[in-house]
């Protein structure tokens, strides 16, 4: 009997120990106001306020897709940002591919929404993406920015507000203008939308905050941790290839590598009846080794070490 309450005992005492030593999770402040293209948006509202809080919280908590959303956008930003001020666009909607597709290129949603942006085949194609069997644009980084930057200048033209533009993003600009109408409200804050889209307004500004300074929201990446920068040398094509493998392998790299760098290529073989030109980027073999004086940090704010 002694020796049960012994155990017991000990048993309670390493509970309570363990328990003592867990570290406390907070709460994270909620701003009174937010920004986005260029337009400062309250948050007192009771209703946009706790909007907010949940998509800060959920960011925050989220740490596995949020360390990786911090790395991948180190390699992307720097194509993506470029493109959207050549467009006119405000550097803000690079938020708007985290929140499409978590910065992964190869992402198909279940509605078959691809690539970075997201993008519908008949919307990739009214904007001049080739979408079919053999190529599909969607997943090529600067075609599929430049295609969304098309949608972002249509939308503004008939909006006139950069929130407006966003929202319509996500549900399209047919919804938007008819619940516009129908609930006679000039902001997308104040109309009553479908879950979705509610929440996407909300988890842009919660994103933007977010990658403007992780270390608020306790994430620490040293800079050996990031992904190197990969140098590539372009390959035009103008006619048929019958077996990309064949033609990796003529090039010094694997199918696999191809594919990676070129993720656009959706079949073994390009048949291109028109003779239409491509270009390929080929990796450079040196750099396909982690080496990390290669890395080169796009943010500063994002390195720890």
């Amino acid at each position: 009997m002694h020796l049960k309450s012994g155990i017991l005992f000990l048993f309670l005492v390493v509970f309570y120990q363990s328990v003592l030593s867990v570290e406390p999770i907070y709460s994270f402040d909620i701003p009174l106001k937010s920004a986005f293209a260029g337009q400062s948006i309250s948050l007192e509202r009771y209703d946009m306020r706790e909007r907010f809080d949940r998509e800060q919280t959920i960011i925050a908590f989220n740490h596995s897709v949020s360390f990786l959303i911090i790395k991948r956008a180190n390699r992307y930003f720097p194509i993506i940002e470029p493109i959207l001020k050549e467009n006119g666009i405000p550097d803000d909607f690079k938020y708007l591919a985290v929140i499409e597709s978590n910065l992964d290129v190869r992402v198909v949603s279940p509605a078959q929404a691809a690539g970075l942006w997201q993008l519908m085949p008949k919307t990739a194609q009214q904007f001049g993406l080739e979408v079919s069997d053999e190529i599909d644009e969607r997943y090529h980084i600067e075609k599929s920015t430049i295609a969304a930057c098309q949608y972002f200048r249509s939308a503004y033209a008939k909006y006139k507000s950069w929130m407006m533009v966003a929202a319509s993003y996500n549900a399209g600009m047919g919804r938007i203008s008819q619940e516009k109408e129908n609930q006679q409200v000039e902001e997308a804050f104040d109309m009553y939308l479908n879950p979705e889209t509610s929440r996407y307004l909300f988890r842009l500004m919660a994103m933007k905050q977010f990658l403007e300074n992780p270390k608020a929201f306790g994430y620490i990446i040293n800079r050996d941790q990031f992904y190197q920068t990969i140098g590539t040398k372009s390959v035009t094509v103008k006619g048929a290839i019958p077996d990309w493998t064949v033609w990796a392998a003529q090039n010094g790299i694997s199918y696999a590598q191809l594919k990676d760098f070129n993720l656009w290529l959706r079949d073994r073989k390009l048949t291109n009846p028109t003779e239409k030109e491509y270009t390929i980027l080929i990796p450079d073999k040196a750099d396909l080794i982690f080496n990390s004086s290669k890395i080169v940090i796009h943010n500063p704010v994002w390195v720890s070490f």
